[in-house]
């Protein structure tokens, strides 16, 4: 069984029914989650010995959240508890022309006030196979920052793998100092979802996607991310496509670069009931096959796969079992009942 560490904040998310908007809702639904913690929820349940590193109060709500995790298999057991708050994110989400909306309510949360003296990681990565992050962690502090740059060199050290999603919010920080920090952190990452906010600069201090005709198409995307594996030397860089058909209807799709060149997924027309998270169980379909699988194709679609199928989820994490995403990719008649 292969040992998994992932490092983040952990949030009550606050959803309205259905498809109210905040302004109108008398009620909201409760659920834990957040890009860290919905990796190792979708890990745990694919098999792997999974423990979430975290900073959470200790009174009722973070305890909730500790409970909510090892319900779904991840283990809490370097989680530190202090005197704070948790962080609360609400979500409206969209329908069909009108967009989901998410507001955040994390300032001062126990996470967000994290010292680099809450977390030994040279004792949490003690025969870990793999060390995962996102790009919101650094952003909320300067110190989570500092803890997330050190925690890679540690990591690195005692030859764990290691991955990053970038995932930019820029209601968190600004463009500017997401490139500058989050290019900081690449030198001791093996694998890197997605391509912004890196710098990838130019003989002249421009930019390189600064000066790209915009949208990206496929294959300047395909020519960024060659760019990006070898400043950064990752042992892999994997992109997502989505085209929005409407706000409840996606067609989605991967692409991945290794030494070996690019290799695609299958694309997969999906009606969406929560798409809250569905990066993360693409995270976390890469981390398991790049573990498990000696194809690099069946990677890239067993993460496009648990992509997809997070979609027809309620709730920040994909909670199906590896024998939901092996049917979904290997059945003849996978939309069929399964009797």
């Amino acid at each position: 069984m292969k040992n998994v560490v992932t490092f983040g904040e952990i949030l009550l998310r606050l959803t309205t029914p259905g498809y109210q908007t905040i302004k109108q809702s008398q009620s909201f639904d409760g659920v834990f989650g957040g890009g860290e913690a919905n990796v190792a929820m979708a890990l745990a349940q694919y098999g792997f010995n999974v423990n979430f590193v975290s900073k959470v109060p200790k009174h009722a709500l973070g305890r909730s959240a500790m409970q909510f995790l090892n319900y779904y298999g991840v283990k809490t057991d370097y989680v530190v508890y202090d005197e704070q708050r948790l962080g609360l994110y609400f979500l409206e989400k969209g329908y069909s022309i009108r967009p989901t909306r998410v507001i955040y309510d994390r300032e001062q949360s126990s996470f967000a006030c994290s010292k680099i003296d809450d977390y030994d990681f040279d004792t949490i990565f003690e025969n870990v196979d793999w060390f995962h992050l996102g790009g919101i962690t650094p952003a909320l502090s300067e110190e989570l920052f500092e803890i997330s740059l050190a925690a890679l060199e540690i990591a690195q050290k005692k030859g764990v793998k290691t991955s990053c999603d970038l995932n930019y919010r820029k209601s968190l920080w600004s463009f500017k100092s997401a490139r500058a920090k989050m290019s900081m952190l690449m030198k001791n990452i093996d694998v890197c979802f997605g391509i912004e906010p890196l710098e990838l600069p130019t003989h002249d201090d421009q930019d390189y996607k600064d000066i790209c005709e915009k949208p990206f198409s496929e294959e300047m995307i395909k020519k960024i991310m060659s760019k990006l594996k070898e400043m950064y030397q990752f042992t892999e860089i994997v992109h997502t496509f989505r085209r929005e058909k409407s706000v409840n209807e996606n067609e989605i799709s991967a692409i991945v670069l290794d030494d070996q060149g690019f290799l695609k997924s299958k694309t997969v027309d999906v009606q969406i009931v929560d798409r809250v998270g569905t990066g993360d169980a693409f995270a976390a379909g890469m981390i398991y096959g790049l573990l498990q699988f000696d194809s690099m194709q069946k990677t890239i679609d067993f993460a496009t796969a648990s992509f997809a199928l997070k979609h027809t989820i309620e709730g920040d994490a994909n909670i199906l079992d590896l024998s939901d995403i092996l049917h979904f990719m290997n059945a003849d008649h996978p939309l069929s009942i399964i009797r």
